[in-house]
């Protein structure tokens, strides 16, 4: 059984930063492909930014040069550096892990963690 869970999230003033931090258990991590959505309230489920096994990483253009996406596979830990928030990062930040290659469509993702909310005032 893998469990995903979530941690970092809180208030950030906008052009502000935030780190997540996204801890698995269970079977191996380091050969997974990971990913981080977020959904903002009366919206849906939206892809945020993804990194494979050997840290080939892909961001939604909404979040390119501001995220950063990484693993620290000794710690079977993945993270997402937030930076230059927008009131518009308001969301839940959900981490995942796929079911085979690096991807951003939802359906490719089978344990998911239970989320943390992530907040950006104006």
């Amino acid at each position: 059984q893998v469990q995903l869970v979530e941690s970092g999230g809180g208030l950030a003033q906008a052009g502000g930063s935030l780190r997540l931090s996204c801890a698995a258990s269970g079977r191996t991590f380091s050969g997974y492909n990971m990913g981080w959505f977020r959904q903002a309230p009366g919206k849906e489920r939206e892809f945020v930014a993804a990194i494979s096994w050997n840290r080939v990483t892909y961001y939604a253009d909404s979040v390119k040069g501001r995220f950063t996406i990484s693993r620290d596979n000794a710690k079977n830990t993945v993270y997402l550096q937030m930076n230059s928030l927008k009131p518009e990062d308001t969301a839940v930040y959900y981490c995942a892990r796929t079911t085979g290659a690096l991807s951003a469509k939802l359906s490719e993702y089978n344990y998911w963690g239970q989320g943390t909310q992530v907040t950006v005032s104006s």
